[in-house]
């Protein structure tokens, strides 16, 4: 059939971009209820769900806080838990923290208590709310209403450890009772110094990706970078307004990362699955919503998984590919280059710094994978490959292809030093090394060719392939540079090391706890 159940008829949306789709599901959904005789409620929903709180795509400023809508249940918010907790940085992560979380129910007044010590929450910070509300897509999928909360904590002191405690009016979690659920965290220090942060991308609700979450603590993470397709609420990730979705699997991926995001910061960048376009004229009022991340990229009102910060001697750079894809273009140049030039700018600031030794840069779709189901972007390779070159990134993280695959050093497209396992790059002088880490929790992929990884190691001299070109086609590729091949579940853990001769250990651990990769990538000695 022409039309799905709900949406855009496919022959329209093949050739329409995410906004003008969002104008015409907007439009819609408002004749629907209003040929229903519910006019009022209509309303409601659009600028409440579609255009208010969430959204504020339109350069409109930041997310207000939204009421309940008329007539919506009031419930005792003594009896109202939070859950889902994740940190993020703001844009110092020596002074500045943003706490957010869920709950299920509309509650009054909610703030975070924080202190140095668990029994001495003495500073409260007030939280925003950000209500978001999803229209019901059908007759199995309900009217959804979602209230996230997020308070920005600044004025925090480097490398100290703090706990904290989310509540409202009427819960108070300095209280006794609710000892159990205080939550930790530990700024980033004022010097330099040994520590760890993990990668992955792709994750989804799913035994393995709390299983990936759970060996995530065990390396004891300073934070974590998610590389997009978060939690697969859009399932179908053509960034179409034909997608299936589901707003709910939100809830269970928020209370599935929990356990380890209410302490680590859980930093995160936008996938093709993330472009959820029922909320914005771009997809992403729904993350709007979700997090409070970094507000230093081009456009953080419109583009929220654009954004850079500095750990120690490691400058961090997040980029959202669906803006240069070529494989996926429904969102291709909304941002009308402005985060092309960003980047640029940004990565020549932070390679001009003297503190700093490392850039590492992630996003979602791949500059290099030779899988068969989406192998390598043209799009990235020919806006942002360059100027990684150029600022002489150290180490490229992806995620879109749902295994392991890790290149040699490249640059300006070939191999510049072969990276063997137990391998070492240095970015100045041998080029740069990308590594695909999408094997979070979500259905695995495969290989043309056998996989090749430590302790079983099938080194082959090429593998065929493909890129994706600008007129949507695939070219084939021969290629030379996929080192590491491992089709199974993992993360990445790269430990960080200062001082006068810099490095990064990056290993690559399957869900077991076996290591399936190991390198080193290094910078030439301070002068």
């Amino acid at each position: 059939m022409d039309t799905p159940r709900f949406g855009v008829p496919e022959r329209l949306a093949q050739r329409m971009t995410m906004a003008e789709q969002h104008e015409y599901l907007r439009a819609r959904l408002t004749r629907r209820r209003v040929l229903r005789g519910a006019a009022a409620t209509a309303g409601t929903a659009a600028g409440a769900g579609l255009l208010g709180g969430a959204a504020r795509a339109a350069g409109q400023g930041p997310a207000p806080a939204v009421s309940p809508r008329p007539g919506s249940a009031t419930v005792d918010g003594a009896l109202v838990a939070p859950f889902g907790r994740h940190l993020a940085f703001g844009e110092d992560p020596r002074t500045q923290m943003r706490i957010s979380w869920q709950v299920p129910f509309a509650v009054r007044k909610p703030y975070v208590r924080i202190g140095t010590s668990p029994l001495e929450l003495t500073r409260k910070v007030e939280a925003e709310v950000r209500h978001l509300h999803t229209p019901s897509l059908g007759d199995r999928l309900p009217a959804v209403e979602q209230f996230y909360l997020h308070a920005a904590v600044d004025g925090l002191r480097p490398g100290v450890t703090y706990y904290y405690g989310v509540g409202h009016a009427d819960r108070d979690p300095a209280e006794p009772r609710h000892f159990a659920s205080v939550g930790t965290f530990r700024t980033a220090p004022d010097r330099p110094g040994r520590f760890v942060f993990t990668a992955f991308g792709d994750q989804g609700v799913s035994y393995d990706a709390l299983a990936n979450d759970q060996l995530i603590l065990g390396q004891n993470p300073s934070f974590h970078l998610h590389a997009g397709d978060l939690c697969y609420a859009d399932t179908t990730g053509h960034g179409k307004k034909s997608d299936l979705y589901d707003a709910r699997v939100w809830d269970s991926f928020l209370a599935q990362t929990d356990s380890v995001a209410a302490s680590v910061p859980w930093m995160v960048t936008t996938g093709n699955h993330d472009m959820e376009a029922w909320y914005s004229p771009d997809g992403y009022g729904g993350q709007l919503a979700r997090w409070s991340l970094p507000d230093n990229g081009p456009d953080p009102r419109k583009a929220p998984g654009v954004y850079a910060f500095v750990y120690g001697n490691v400058g961090v750079v997040a980029l959202d590919a669906n803006d240069v894809s070529y494989e996926i273009t429904a969102n291709t140049g909304y941002t009308d280059g402005a985060q092309t030039r960003w980047l640029d700018r940004r990565l020549e600031q932070l390679r001009e710094r003297p503190d700093i030794d490392f850039l590492v840069v992630f996003f979602h779709h791949c500059a290099y994978s030779t899988t068969s189901a989406h192998a390598s972007d043209g799009g990235v390779r020919d806006a942002w490959v360059p100027l990684f070159d150029k600022h002489q990134v150290d180490l490229v993280i992806n995620g879109h292809n749902h295994v392991y695959e890790r290149t040699d050093a490249i640059r300006g497209g070939k191999v510049a030093r072969r990276v063997p396992v137990e391998g070492s790059a240095d970015a100045v002088h041998d080029g740069i090394v990308y590594v695909t880490a999408g094997g979070a929790g979500a259905r695995l992929y495969e290989f043309p060719v056998p996989d090749s990884y430590e302790g079983h190691i099938e080194d082959l001299d090429e593998v065929k392939t493909y890129h994706w070109t600008k007129d949507g086609e695939k070219s084939q590729d021969t290629a030379d540079w996929s080192r590491v091949r491992y089709t199974g579940f993992s993360f990445l853990a790269v430990e960080v090391e200062a001082g006068s001769r810099p490095r990064l250990t990056v290993t690559a651990l399957a869900e077991s706890g076996e290591r399936v990769d190991r390198f080193e990538v290094t910078r030439p000695p301070r002068q």
